[in-house]
């Protein structure tokens, strides 16, 4: 196990800085995920903790060890890519154990770790197949596998669920939690799916434009968002975000005038509860998502369209609703994006509460 720290990192590509003043300390044995849109850099912190990539400046730290000067088979980091990677003419039993022979590892120390390994990922009945005869999580075990055998101090995932369809991917991300648990290792995991981020990581770095927007637990991300962007990036579907001079008959004090009013689709009332004290907006349903036990609905009003998901019993599409969110659940952003607390909100009617 290792901790990680991120001091003072840059990147730049010709002319371009991709990252400016990066600093990100990864606890040991965390399971620790970066996630962000695509170009956000992310993969590229990730290749410079692996030494794939030479930061342009400041300084990486693996295990209380500056890792600057180090090339990457020497820094005690295995790597698992989006693509497996494979040697399509070896076994599984020879991709596994290809690096240990590279490391000089005696023949019968590596048959104990290739088989106490392929015994925990599921492998020993597929030791002697090749990687075509293999289906995408068999693969991608074996990817993990050639990694584990190395018994390193951090592992560093860069999407590797990406390739499999989503019933697969489900069932990787659980083996990957439980793989975690197990080892008690460093993970540093990249993805650009905040699904897969929120369930598994136990903290999450979510990035834009090569900046740390927030680093946090997965609930805390989705309960107390810093800013507009984490807000509108974590959630599915993600958070409603309404221009505040389009919200009528809502009354603000606050010591600083917020740009935008947010709240989470799930926190809107609609049916039944919509008579309950809050901000009223009412507009047509546009869409309607069944999922089972939830519903989704896709709602135009004056101040945009806007997602409202609920467990109740279906409404109808076309039809006009009315929709209140407690004033306790709406969220203040300013014009900059920051988030803003302790703002008060009321309708031009007397009661009033705290808002977020």
């Amino acid at each position: 196990m290792a901790k990680i720290e991120l001091k003072q990192i840059s990147k730049k590509f010709k002319d371009e800085t991709i990252i400016e003043n990066l600093n990100l300390t990864i606890k040991d044995g965390s399971f620790t995920v970066l996630v962000g849109p695509s170009g956000c850099g992310k993969s590229t912190t990730l290749r410079m903790v692996a030494g794939l990539e030479k930061q342009s400046g400041g300084e990486i730290w693996i295990d209380d060890k500056c890792v600057n000067d180090t090339p990457p088979g020497l820094r005690d980091v295995a790597m698992v890519f989006q693509n497996y990677a494979l040697y399509p003419n070896m076994t599984v039993r020879g991709n596994i154990e290809f690096g240990l022979k590279n490391m000089g590892i005696a023949k019968q120390e590596r048959e104990r770790l290739i088989m106490d390994i392929c015994g925990i990922v599921g492998l020993v009945p597929h030791l002697n197949k090749k990687p075509q005869s293999l289906s995408g999580g068999q693969r991608q075990r074996v990817a993990l596998a050639r990694a584990m055998v190395k018994q390193p101090k951090v592992f560093i995932l860069d999407e590797p669920l990406s390739n499999l369809d989503a019933k697969l991917r489900n069932q990787m991300r659980t083996e990957l939690i439980q793989l975690h648990k197990r080892l008690g290792t460093t993970f540093v995991y990249v993805t650009h799916d905040q699904v897969e981020a929120m369930s598994m990581g136990d903290e999450i770095v979510v990035m834009n434009k090569g900046v740390i927007q927030q680093a946090d637990t997965p609930m805390k991300l989705y309960h107390d968002p810093a800013n507009q962007f984490t807000a509108e990036f974590i959630g599915t579907p993600a958070m409603n975000m309404m221009d505040m001079r389009d919200m009528q008959g809502l009354e603000i004090r606050s010591a600083t005038v917020p740009g935008y009013a947010g709240f989470r689709p799930e926190q809107a009332l609609i049916g039944a509860g919509a008579d309950s004290e809050g901000y009223e907006i009412e507009g047509e349903i546009l869409t309607r998502e069944s999922l089972g036990a939830e519903n989704i609905y896709q709602i135009q009003s004056r101040n945009g369209v806007f997602f409202v998901k609920t467990f109740l019993a279906p409404l109808e599409t076309m039809r006009h609703v009315k929709v209140t969110v407690p004033y306790d659940r709406l969220y203040y952003f300013g014009l900059n994006g920051e988030r803003l607390r302790g703002v008060e909100a009321s309708s031009k009617r007397p009661a009033a509460v705290g808002g977020r």
